[in-house]
């Protein structure tokens, strides 16, 4: 089939460009992969194969990390959605789960129109995902549904990593609040207590078998999850701000 590259018609980013391509294009599954991302030959029909249940509104595949440099030692799996990857957590098997990858998903047209498109800019494949959940479709996690996302050598740094867990999670604070009765952070809630038992649990692990580089990993969790905290409060606070000050007109 021939490639169209088609100019996003709104004013955005990612949100607003997905929302474009989903007004161009005329399958009744639609699929969404990053310009950085380099799909397995299967992955599309892995990707799509859920559809034939009839009640499934998305489903979502993972985007295995394909580093420019290494990977950095210090970083613990459990973040690896910092790089837009799958992270560890994820189901190992087809299951239902509240936010998708945006650099490998798909959703079925009826379903991406019921609830209005994208709404987010920045935070697109989870607003989806919560919208369609709560319009009663189901969201689906396929692991077999394979990308590769590439890491760039600047996102493997300490700066990137924390900037990054903070600031997701403060955009994050207007997203849920724009979603309203569709919003539920039990998925960030869910993280944060896998994290620290499951996942340090392991790190320790690892230390006592001689790799003390588990050490560094552990503090990384526990600094990702602070940061993310913070973020969380702080955009709390500037959303309960701008909503006491009127507008400057």
């Amino acid at each position: 089939m021939p490639l169209i590259v088609v100019a996003n018609k709104y004013n955005g980013r990612l949100g607003s460009a997905r929302n474009t391509a989903a007004e161009f294009a005329s399958g009744e599954v639609l699929a969404f992969l990053d310009d950085d991302a380099v799909a397995a030959p299967n992955w599309l029909e892995r990707l799509i194969d859920p559809y034939d249940d009839e009640r499934i509104g998305a489903v979502g595949g993972a985007p295995l990390p394909v580093f420019e440099s290494g990977r950095p030692p210090w970083f613990p799996y459990e973040f690896d959605w910092v790089f837009g990857c799958a992270y560890r957590g994820l189901p190992l098997t087809r299951a239902p789960l509240a936010h998708l990858i945006g650099a490998n998903m798909s959703a079925r047209r009826s379903a991406l129109r019921e609830v209005g498109g994208f709404h987010s800019d920045d935070h697109d494949d989870m607003d989806m995902c919560h919208r369609i959940a709560y319009a009663q479709h189901e969201v689906l996690y396929e692991p077999l549904a394979i990308v590769h996302h590439f890491v760039p050598a600047v996102r493997t740094t300490w700066h990137y990593f924390w900037r990054r867990c903070y600031f997701v999670n403060q955009s994050k604070v207007e997203a849920f609040a724009n979603m309203q009765e569709a919003s539920s952070l039990g998925a960030e809630v869910t993280f944060v207590t896998r994290t620290l038992t499951t996942g340090v649990l392991a790190e320790i692990r690892h230390v006592i078998r001689g790799d003390l580089y588990g050490l560094a990993r552990v503090g990384a969790m526990i600094a990702g999850i602070a940061f993310a905290g913070l973020g969380h409060l702080s955009g709390k606070l500037r959303l309960r701000w701008s909503r006491r000050v009127p507008a400057i007109r």
